[in-house]
C-alpha cells in the first residue's frame, strides 16, 4: 500500500488555489494508477496454479506495465513544470518592443511544452490501455475486475490529457506543429477509447 500522506498531500495541492498540480498532473495518476493495477493483475497471475501457460506473457507485461506507471509518476512534475514555464513567460516586461518579442518567444516555447507534456501523457495512457488488452483474456480471473479499473483509469487519462493538449494547441502559431500535435491525439484517441470499452465489456463477461 503506498504512502496515504504522500497521497492525502497531492489530493490536497491539487484542491489548492494553486495552478499546479492540475489536470494534467491528475490525468498522468490516473494513468498510472492503470498502469498500476495492470501490474497487479500480472503479479496475481504470476506462479498461480492454472495459469501456468500465460506466465511468460505475465512476465513481459509486468515488465512493460511497470516502466509505464514510473514514467507516468514522473509526468506529474513535468507537467507542473512545463505550466510553470508557461505562467513564467506571461510575466516578462513588455515596456519596450524588444521586450514584447522577447516575451511572445517565450510564450510559445511555453505553449509548445505545455503541449508536449500532456501528448506524451496520452502516449503513454494509450499504452497503458493496450496492456489492458493483453492482461483481459488471461489475468487471474479473481482480481479481472482491476483490469477493468484499469482499463477505465487508463482511457480517463487519455481523455483528460487530450484536453491539456486541446486548450493549448489553438494558441500556437507554429501551426504545423500545432497540427501535427492534434493529429495524433485524434489517431490516439479512435484508436484506443473503442479499445478500452471492449476491455471494459470483456470484463464484465468474464465476470459473469
Amino acid at each position: 500500500m503506498g504512502d496515504p500522506l504522500n497521497t492525502s498531500r497531492f489530493l490536497d495541492e491539487l484542491a489548492s488555489g494553486a495552478p499546479t498540480p492540475g489536470g494534467g498532473g491528475a490525468a498522468a495518476v490516473m494513468g498510472a494508477m492503470g498502469a498500476a493495477l495492470i501490474s497487479m493483475v500480472a503479479n496475481l497471475t504470476i506462479g498461480k496454479k492454472g495459469y501456468e501457460a500465460v506466465e511468460a506473457d505475465m512476465r513481459a507485461l509486468l515488465a512493460e506495465s511497470e516502466s509505464l506507471r514510473a514514467r507516468m509518476a514522473a509526468m506529474v512534475e513535468g507537467d507542473a513544470s512545463a505550466f510553470d514555464t508557461l505562467m513564467a513567460a506571461y510575466k516578462l516586461p513588455k515596456a519596450s518592443d524588444d521586450e514584447k518579442a522577447a516575451r511572445s518567444a517565450a510564450i510559445q516555447a511555453g505553449l509548445k511544452a505545455a503541449t508536449e507534456a500532456p501528448l506524451a501523457c496520452a502516449l503513454a495512457a494509450a499504452m497503458g490501455v493496450r496492456l489492458a488488452v493483453r492482461a483481459v483474456d488471461h489475468g487471474n480471473l479473481n482480481v479481472i475486475s482491476d483490469v477493468g479499473v484499469g482499463v477505465l483509469a487508463s482511457a480517463a487519462a487519455l481523455r483528460s490529457a487530450a484536453l491539456n493538449v486541446r486548450i493549448n494547441a489553438p494558441q500556437i502559431k507554429d501551426r504545423v506543429f500545432a497540427d501535427n500535435a492534434l493529429t495524433e491525439l485524434e489517431a490516439l484517441l479512435a484508436e484506443c477509447l473503442p479499445l478500452a470499452d471492449a476491455v471494459h465489456e470483456r470484463v464484465k463477461a468474464r465476470l459473469g
